[in-house]
């Protein structure tokens, strides 16, 4: 008993292990103390953030929370928050805890992934639209062959109606494989993955398939270890995300696509597997300079069948996250108006 008290970890250790932003304010709202996931959240330093009063780093777009923090002993909960961090905007779940003597404890936790507070997991429910896309491709592979068979008793001429059938019906296939994906319940196993070939495979398909010009920056971390992930279903997620970055950026001038890799300290997401936390210390960041996605959908980009595209399908992000969740990854999104980026970022956990 004795050794086990000896190497119990201290309470600040405890604290930096969380997997949320905690931070102690004083009676006056003073930030007395962060731990390493705040500094994940808010993008700024603890050494930057102590001594500060809460109102001078984060905008709560409002007084409502605002007074309930400042006047309220009671514990206070509230999800879907939207605040301002320096020109930022995060959506977040927020928690206030008094202490004694006026001072409190205020927990952030990104409410922008779809997390619920008790830490469940929020999975696209297509299990049904899953198995009726499996009866539908039996005809639709009927009459795909019967249209191939009408054309050939036509002349060369004659077979525009006969592609378009045969296009419309693979365009249709397509998509219910993406369906089917997304209500797939078992996962693909997992293994190290070194991040960065995952990106160059993504990147080639990606610049393949290129109509038009874009710049392609890369800002690598090369001392990032590898990752735990299925290498397909990665190398899937990346194509989706250049492609969407580039097809964003392209509507504009001089379009640009930048790849980001880092490695990020602390427990920035609450993932939890088998009853543990899970780290996710690697983050690749995907940023474009075009014109962002309509503020009116950012809510439910990863919900299927939402889509900021006039010919989208709305099932590209909703797989992305999927996939993601199946790796215990992450994806988060954010916008930034003053620079006129769009950021889109993945969270992976670490291969041991």
């Amino acid at each position: 008993m004795n050794d086990l008290i000896a190497t119990t970890p201290s309470a600040r250790e405890q604290i930096a292990g969380l997997a949320f932003a905690m931070l102690l304010l004083s009676p006056d709202l003073s930030i007395f103390e962060v731990n390493p996931a705040t500094e994940s959240l808010l993008g700024i330093s603890a050494r930057r953030l102590k001594g500060r009063r809460l109102t001078q780093v984060l905008d709560f777009e409002g007084e409502s929370a605002l007074s309930m923090i400042e006047g309220n002993e009671t514990q206070i909960v509230a999800r879907g928050l939207t605040l301002l961090c320096g020109g930022r905007k995060l959506r977040v779940n927020l928690t206030v805890s008094p202490i004694d003597n006026g001072w409190r404890v205020v927990t952030l936790s990104d409410a922008g992934q779809g997390e619920r507070f008790s830490g469940e997991e929020r999975r696209p429910s297509l299990r049904g639209p899953a198995v009726l896309a499996h009866e539908i491709k039996n005809p639709l592979a009927a009459i795909r062959g019967a249209a191939q068979l009408v054309a050939r008793k036509l002349g060369a001429a004659d077979r525009t109606l006969t592609d378009l059938i045969a296009d419309e019906v693979d365009r249709i296939a397509q998509l219910i494989d993406r369906m089917q994906r997304l209500g797939r319940e078992k996962a693909e196993p997992i293994t190290p993955v070194n991040p960065h070939a995952a990106i160059r495979r993504a990147v080639e398909t990606v610049q393949a398939a290129a109509t038009a010009q874009f710049v392609l920056r890369e800002e690598f971390d090369p001392s990032l270890p590898p990752v735990l992930a299925n290498e397909g279903a990665l190398v899937q997620v990346l194509i989706n995300l250049i492609a969407n970055a580039r097809d964003a950026a392209t509507l504009g001038t001089m379009p640009e696509v930048t790849i980001r890799t880092r490695f990020v300290s602390g427990l920035v997401m609450n993932v939890i597997r088998l009853g543990r936390p899970v780290k996710l210390p690697i983050e690749i960041q995907i940023t474009d300079n075009g014109f962002g996605i309509d503020p009116g959908l950012e809510a439910h980009i990863f919900e299927p069948f939402v889509s900021s595209k006039p010919n989208g399908q709305g099932l590209g992000l909703a797989l992305v996250q999927k996939l993601l969740r199946d790796m215990d990854g992450r994806i988060a999104y954010e916008r930034d108006e003053a620079g006129g980026l769009t950021h889109f970022r993945i969270y992976l956990p670490m291969a041991r």
